[in-house]
């Protein structure tokens, strides 16, 4: 957990500002600083199971906020682009990860959305400064954030009023 928010500190803004607080949440751990987005996903879900918010609005603006991070972190790989072939670029194991990641990066992106979720980040950076296409990048990215925010919101709504339970059994599983 960060130390300059505690998960209390933000579900307080939670239920202070809605939505918009959950979207500015999870865009800020899209955007690579470490914030209790699954924390916040599954109370999301929690907070919609018990009428205080609309999955409708929940949903979208959590799932924009999510792309949105991630598609930071992107452009900052392909920001260093430059940098990075010209330190690495004429290094064969290089070309060869390179090679791997056009013909099997999708997949790579899908997992650490949702599955491996710590190498999200380090992903994002590998794919927009190996030149991946960004348009493949945001279907791949779409999907597997779908798969997150759907599977941890559901988790969320199931357990109701007990998703601090659940969402500590996720939180040390993984």
């Amino acid at each position: 957990m960060s130390d300059l928010f505690t998960l209390e500190q933000i579900l307080t803004y939670v239920s202070a500002y809605g939505p918009i607080a959950i979207g500015l949440v999870i865009f800020i751990n899209g955007a690579g600083v470490p914030m209790p987005a699954f924390f916040v996903v599954m109370a999301a879900g929690a907070f919609v199971r018990q009428n205080i918010m609309a999955w409708y609005v929940v949903l979208p603006i959590a799932l924009v906020s999510v792309l949105m991070g991630d598609s930071v972190n992107y452009a900052l790989g392909r920001f260093a682009q430059g940098w990075t072939m010209r330190r690495w670029g004429h290094n064969s194991a290089w070309q060869n990860a390179q090679h791997t990641f056009d013909e099997r990066g999708g997949v790579a992106i899908f997992l650490t959305r949702w599955l491996l979720t710590p190498l999200a980040i380090p992903t994002n950076l590998i794919e927009g400064s190996s030149g991946y296409s960004y348009p493949r990048f945001f279907l791949y990215d779409l999907a597997g954030e779908s798969v997150w925010l759907l599977g941890y919101g559901t988790l969320g709504y199931l357990f109701g009023s007990n998703w601090q339970v659940m969402a500590q059994a996720v939180s040390d599983f993984s």
